[in-house]
């Protein structure tokens, strides 16, 4: 490719998005006035959920997303028993880390027909990824749309969304509120590619490179379609442990979108120093290396192997460590939080340094 290409390039402007965004909430989080009392939101918007409080020292967390252009991957191969699992994932795996416990989720599946063929393997998804995440499906929505949706197989083009909920006691929010320097970080493998990227993913491998899905990459050791369509991992198992265990976890991160600066999110005026990332999945190489992408941008696009975070005390290190590992998480410390003047995160060998939206060579 003649240029490191960008996210933005890709079409996913993160820095317009984020400017529309304010001018939305603007009148969004207005409707908080309309719930003074029971059913008021607990916490601002943009953390990784809500909670809603229901009374009794009970909060009802919520949580929504969806599969975003992982889908077109499903409809270029006409395989799509798997994009269930990643709506769930997306979802439950946001909804834990205020330190809710999962318990439903609703989906809307909009197509460009009702083909019997998708439904169903759209459903087998579901179904799985609802027993890894130990909830129920009680509802949801299915629309029509054939003058709005434009894929890349015709009858075949759909998007799914949906919105998780799970409760949580008001006094047991997890926030990252008592994080303090010195505390360490334990990050849990990814899967992979997880939900987030694809545009710029499908603009290196398959617009730029010209790969095919169908053909077997040696670095991967299976086809790319296999593995652009890995589901996302779902933390589920791992998390309730840790707190059914009474495991004192301080601060839980979702790392999707914006990387590790997703750990920023949490209520604490602390930095973080990561000095023992693990080598990325062998995908990410691939694409950073066709691409001649930017460590900043991969950095910022991409989960990098480590799709979620756990903050605890440093004598708690090798308990997490091992409940993860336990419940199905390969898991390690890879670095911890440091008195810093400014919210940053700092990849000490990627020689990155992430705050306000953006990595930058340290």
């Amino acid at each position: 490719m003649d240029s490191s290409p960008t996210y933005a390039e890709a079409g996913v402007d993160i820095d317009r998005c984020g400017r529309a965004l304010r001018k939305m909430l603007g009148w969004v989080g207005r409707t908080a006035e309309f719930r003074p009392a029971l059913g008021r939101s607990v916490l601002p918007i943009g953390h990784f959920a809500n909670v809603l409080d229901i009374g009794h020292g009970m909060g009802l967390a919520v949580s929504t997303d969806g599969v975003g252009t992982k889908i077109l991957i499903a409809e270029m191969l006409d395989k799509y028993d798997t994009v269930g699992i990643d709506c769930i994932a997306m979802n439950v795996n946001d909804l834990i880390c205020v330190g809710a416990e999962p318990i439903c989720m609703l989906d809307c599946l909009s197509v460009e027909e009702a083909d019997e063929f998708l439904l169903e393997e759209i459903g087998k998804g579901l179904y799985e990824g609802a027993r890894q995440a130990r909830i129920s499906i009680p509802g949801g929505e299915i629309a029509q749309i054939r003058d709005m949706l434009r894929g890349v197989r015709p009858g075949r083009s759909f998007d799914l969304v949906g919105t998780a909920m799970g409760l949580v006691e008001i006094e047991k929010i997890l926030l990252g509120s008592d994080i303090v320097p010195g505390d360490v970080v334990v990050g849990l493998r990814s899967s992979g590619l997880h939900s987030n990227g694809f545009s710029l993913a499908r603009k290196v491998l398959l617009e730029g490179a010209k790969l095919r899905l169908e053909v077997k990459i040696a670095e991967l050791g299976r086809t790319l379609g296999e593995e652009l369509l890995e589901p996302t991992h779902i933390y589920v198992p791992e998390v309730m442990a840790l707190l059914e265990a009474g495991v004192p976890v301080k601060g839980l991160a979702n790392i999707t979108g914006d990387g590790f600066l997703n750990v920023t999110r949490l209520d604490t005026p602390v930095g973080y120093r990561l000095t023992d990332l693990p080598d990325p999945h062998p995908i990410f190489g691939l694409i950073q290396a066709l691409g001649q992408v930017d460590p900043a941008e991969m950095y910022l696009t991409f989960n990098m192997g480590i799709g979620f975070c756990v903050i605890c005390a440093a004598e708690t290190a090798d308990t997490v460590v091992d409940v993860c590992r336990a419940n199905g998480s390969e898991a390690q410390v890879i670095g911890q939080a440091v008195a810093e003047p400014v919210k940053q995160i700092v990849l000490e060998k990627q020689s990155l340094v992430g705050s306000e939206g953006k990595f930058t060579r340290a």
